[in-house]
């Protein structure tokens, strides 16, 4: 089963510096049959307008990665670590026990980001932060592991949970499968273009949730630029 949700019937706010847009109920936007699906809970559309962002705040026992769509984030944290993610590239935060962390647009123009949540696996452990840049010509024309909580993603960041992040590029008309499995779900957004998942269309922002299906099948109506979440 596959359910479409169209971008402008997202629920969101519009707070100045940041126009946001959720996928599944978060902050003020609340519906209590969109609460996540599966493990995955939170995929936050964001755009941060220029030198602004969010401040210095708490997470615990989360998995959160933000996919940077245009633009870029610079993130910094009470563990040390300091880092600037650029459109294409990918960061991973696990919260664990406990972790404060800002990111800012430092950037002269809106940053673009999609934040996504992840349920771990078990509560607790130490914090811990990475990025890492993924070119877009190294998954064009397919689905490649941007995070992951399996072993054999080796080039993959890591998080703690039974889970996989995964990009691809499409070119128009370019067609490529995975195999997800009936007993796992899905949610999948085009960051850019439009697209075509086992028969369902999706414009530039709209949401799939994905229940139930073996194989998804994805091809390209345009030039196409792809985020999916592979969830227990």
């Amino acid at each position: 089963m596959i359910e479409r949700k169209p971008f402008e019937k997202l629920g969101g706010a519009d707070h100045g510096w940041l126009k946001a847009r959720h996928h599944f109920s978060f902050a003020d936007y609340y519906d209590p049959k969109n609460m996540g699906i599966g493990s995955l809970r939170v995929w936050n559309d964001d755009e941060i307008a220029p030198n602004t962002g969010f401040p210095p705040h708490p997470h615990a026992n989360m998995e959160i990665i933000t996919y940077v769509r245009e633009g870029a984030i610079t993130h910094q944290d009470s563990m040390g670590n300091k880092g600037r993610t650029a459109a294409g590239d990918v960061q991973v935060m696990s919260a664990g026990t406990g972790v404060r962390h800002a990111e800012y647009n430092l950037e002269s123009g809106t940053t673009k980001i999609f934040q996504i949540w992840i349920i771990p696996e078990k509560d607790g452990g130490q914090p811990a932060w990475g990025a890492k840049p993924f070119p877009k010509a190294d998954r064009s024309g397919k689905f490649v592991a941007l995070a992951s909580g399996f072993a054999e993603d080796a080039e993959a960041l890591p998080i703690r949970t039974h889970a996989r992040v995964l990009g691809a590029t499409l070119k128009a008309g370019e067609t490529t499968s995975y195999r997800i499995g009936a007993e796992r779900h899905g949610y999948m957004v085009p960051s850019k273009g439009t697209i075509e998942v086992n028969g369902v269309q999706l414009s530039t922002r709209d949401g799939a949730a994905i229940s139930s299906e073996e194989t998804l099948t994805v091809t390209a109506i345009e030039d196409s630029e792809i985020v999916f979440v592979d969830a227990a």
